[in-house]
């Protein structure tokens, strides 16, 4: 593929825009509404079929609880095209020209392709071609080795100038929970020595609809932590890519309930099998849990529930706590109606329980709307209801990061909330896993760095 090609936008400029483009005169073209039939009763069923394409679609993502930014309007536009075009191929092919169903063929794709635009420009998944066409067609990361490679370069003595990316098959003894594969990442100085230094190590979750390479390919996690160890000798954490659904599209809020014990498989088979193979420390002070969305929510979550296991936190735009739309949709979904499964695994309630922690601290990072705002601030009970800023968090983050780093605060784990910048997608979790990556590593004893403290009001931006 050519360069300029691989570099183009799927989120801005003009790519989208063409498509699109394109897929509007090739859909007005197969239509021909200069047609008798297109003036009669073919229409309004056309316009029918679009309708409930989108009335399907619109229901199917209510359902499933999907948080963040409300669906763009041009998703919902492009899945009633997409209906119509279908209706148009299906309605307007007996007596039509070859040229115009060919057009109606055409169609079809097309406009299912700028459906998938709208969603990636909502989400962020994919940036450019190249990253769509390499995680469409399975390449391998940038810098991904495997296991022997690992070995021949302790053995050889060879120190790479970047991070390598390994993937590793986790076991599921502990947890019983089918997984994907899982990726390390690892510094260029873990291959100072043989053994590796004892290095700290974090885990790293993505949101609801997944994959574990996401963070190194949308969320940008390569390019920050290879950045952090070029400035601090090679040194930095292991990263720990995990798989906490199984499957793609399989929402278990790192819980164990229905779906799987996809707590269990983090905290019992992740943790002791990083431990043991890749020689990081397995102290809880030199462990952290980070993630953005669903995987914000599962890491206060483990945090809270596991400080034996876990000294430091990053919470990106997570919910209040587990879900899955509704607090009873959530029950019923993840925990066969149990109410009282549901608590036990409920932040708040977690740490009110708990009571007073010792050695745990986090980072809560929100989206603000663009203009004037608040790089960081403590814990705000009066922003703990509604949220403040609806246009950045039309589901509240910034409120339920607020009202949990209260009840963190009381239960004496310390926190901050930092707002940046941004709406509920990759590119956000990119940029704030970037500017919270000194905190968490120097909170983490990363050798060579200086402990970076919290952001506070007024503190100015995160350094």
């Amino acid at each position: 593929m050519p360069p300029f090609v691989e570099q183009l936008s799927l989120l801005h400029g003009w790519l989208p825009v063409a498509v699109q483009a394109l897929a509007l005169l090739v859909v007005v073209g197969a239509i021909g509404v200069t047609r008798r039939r297109w003036r009669g009763w073919a229409l309004p069923v056309a316009l029918g079929v679009a309708g409930l394409a989108t009335a399907l679609s619109y229901w199917y993502i209510t359902s499933i609880g999907v948080a963040g930014d409300p669906a763009p309007v041009t998703l919902w536009l492009w899945i009633a095209t997409s209906g119509l075009a279908v209706a148009v191929l299906a309605l307007g092919w007996p007596g039509a020209r070859w040229w115009r169903r060919g057009l109606a063929v055409v169609s079809v794709p097309l406009c299912a392709l700028c459906a998938a635009l709208a969603l990636n420009g909502w989400v962020g998944y994919f940036p450019t071609v190249s990253a769509a066409w390499d995680q469409l067609t399975s390449q391998p990361l940038p810098d991904q080795i495997d296991r022997l490679r690992v070995t021949a370069m302790q053995l050889e003595g060879t120190k790479p100038a970047k991070g390598v990316v390994v993937p590793v098959t986790t076991s599921a003894d502990a947890s019983h929970f089918p997984h994907r594969q899982e990726l390390v990442y690892l510094p260029p100085a873990w291959f100072n020595s043989n053994p590796p230094p004892r290095l700290p190590a974090v885990m790293m979750i993505s949101s609801a609809f997944n994959t574990p390479a996401d963070w190194l390919r949308p969320g940008g996690a390569f390019t920050a932590i290879d950045d952090f160890a070029a400035q601090h000798h090679g040194f930095a954490p292991v990263l720990v890519f995990v798989d906490p659904t199984g499957t793609f599209d399989n929402d278990t809020e790192c819980v164990n309930g229905t779906r799987g014990n996809a707590a269990d498989h983090l905290t019992k088979d992740v943790v002791p099998f990083v431990v043991s193979n890749f020689g990081v420390s397995g102290d809880r002070a030199n462990w952290g849990v980070a993630g953005w969305s669903m995987g914000g929510t599962c890491a206060v979550d483990l945090a809270v529930m596991h400080p034996e296991l876990f000294s430091a936190f990053v919470d990106i735009a997570g919910d209040r706590s587990p879900s899955i739309g509704t607090k009873d949709q959530t029950i019923a979904r993840l925990f066969g109606g149990d109410g009282a499964a549901w608590a036990a695994f409920d932040p708040t309630t977690v740490m009110t329980r708990h009571g007073h922690y010792t050695g745990l601290s986090g980072w809560f990072d929100v989206p603000s709307s663009p203009g004037p705002h608040a790089v960081a601030e403590e814990a705000n009970s009066a922003i703990a209801g509604p949220s403040a800023d609806p246009a950045a968090n039309p589901e509240g983050q910034d409120a339920a990061a607020n009202a949990l780093c209260d009840v963190a605060t009381t239960n004496g784990i310390s926190c901050a909330v930092v707002t940046q910048p941004g709406r509920h997608d990759w590119p956000f979790a990119a940029q704030a896993f970037a500017a919270s990556l000194p905190w968490l590593a120097g909170a983490l004893g990363t050798p060579g760095t200086d402990p970076v403290e919290l952001p506070r009001r007024g503190g100015g931006a995160p350094h």
